[in-house]
């Protein structure tokens, strides 16, 4: 029987693969109308640091679901489902097809697996655990997390206090591992069609190189501003989700006194790194993925060939005259 369902496209990759820009080339190409999976990008004021697409590429390329909340304000993986839905509905009634690009893995799997119901918080779980985190700290509980949930433990980094807490508070209430219960709870098909193309580098070496590169402009272009004029607004805390930000805490940090700044620069691009290690774990899962490495000069090419196989009739049609976006240092 003839598969139906809308077309979507999927465009996955690790901080730094260059997502953005290939983002940009492919709707310049085809029928595409571009959606941001991203949790930094949601936050209204996370610009510089979260390497947010700047005005003149939203102007050419719009990214639907950014700016959607404002930092003091939480965000959910659930809230996420519900508003690309509600984006991808839009795109495909204008006779397009949306691509959602971005590395937050978790927004991906919530939107084509669903969430699983997970216990509601308690309060006295959450206390004890934040007290235990004070005395021992946060990569202690890491490791008791391992124990217990190894799956959900190589997600969650060892200084990811909210995602650990959540863990281990679920474990305690329901006795069973956090990665069992987010297998998925909607148990219908995904109502889209999906082409999956993920960025892949081959050579480790040149992503960190392109980390540090970036991390290097996104201070030259006022990063550690971007952070003094958040924390001068008096209602953030560094433990806001969206201040755990990678890049977001270290710099807090650096602004309190904790670090210099050569410290901080090395903490920051340690992050970064280590949550593209995280991304291309989790991208190794996705086995139905097309996979690209980045550093290739026919990348364009290769993934223009996976689109026109994948959509039908006029929408796989290249335009024949694309000027490829020129973008600052890949994201």
């Amino acid at each position: 029987m003839e598969d139906a369902r809308p077309l979507a496209v999927f465009l996955m990759g690790p901080t730094a693969s260059g997502k953005t820009a290939l983002a940009c080339a492919l709707r310049a190409r085809f029928a595409l109308e571009l959606v941001s999976v991203d949790s930094a990008l949601v936050y209204r004021g996370l610009d510089i640091g979260a390497a947010k697409p700047d005005a003149a590429t939203l102007a050419q390329h719009p990214h639907a679901l950014l700016d959607l909340r404002d930092p003091s304000e939480p965000y959910s993986a659930a809230e996420f489902r519900i508003d690309a839905l509600a984006a991808m509905a839009r795109i495909h009634a204008q006779g397009r097809v949306p691509l959602l690009v971005g590395g937050t893995g978790l927004y991906f799997r919530s939107l084509q697996r669903g969430l699983s119901a997970l216990p509601d918080a308690a309060p006295a779980i959450r206390s004890r655990l934040a007290g235990e985190a004070a005395t021992l700290g946060w990569p202690a509980l890491h490791a008791r997390l391992a124990a217990l949930d190894p799956a959900a433990a190589a997600r969650i980094g060892p200084n990811d206090a909210q995602r650990l807490q959540r863990a281990l508070e679920v474990i305690e209430l329901t006795g069973r591992p956090l990665s069992e219960q987010q297998t998925g709870g909607i148990g219908e098909r995904f109502p889209w069609r999906v082409l999956k193309l993920a960025l892949l580098p081959a050579d480790r070496g040149r992503l960190h190189a392109r980390i540090a590169r970036r991390f290097d402009a996104m201070l030259a272009a006022g990063f550690l501003d971007e952070v003094r004029a958040l924390r001068a607004r008096g209602d953030l805390e560094p433990d806001l989700p969206a201040m755990r930000a990678v890049g977001y805490r270290q710099a807090w940090e650096h602004l309190e006194g904790a670090t210099d700044a050569g410290t901080f620069r090395d903490k920051g691009i340690f992050a970064t790194r280590q949550l593209a290690k995280r991304q291309i774990t989790w991208l190794r899962s996705e086995l139905d993925a097309h996979v690209f490495d980045p550093d290739r000069v026919d990348l364009i090419d290769r993934a223009c060939d996976a689109l026109e196989s994948f959509l039908p009739g006029p929408l796989a049609q290249r335009a024949t005259q694309v000027v490829v976006p020129q973008l600052p240092p890949a994201i």
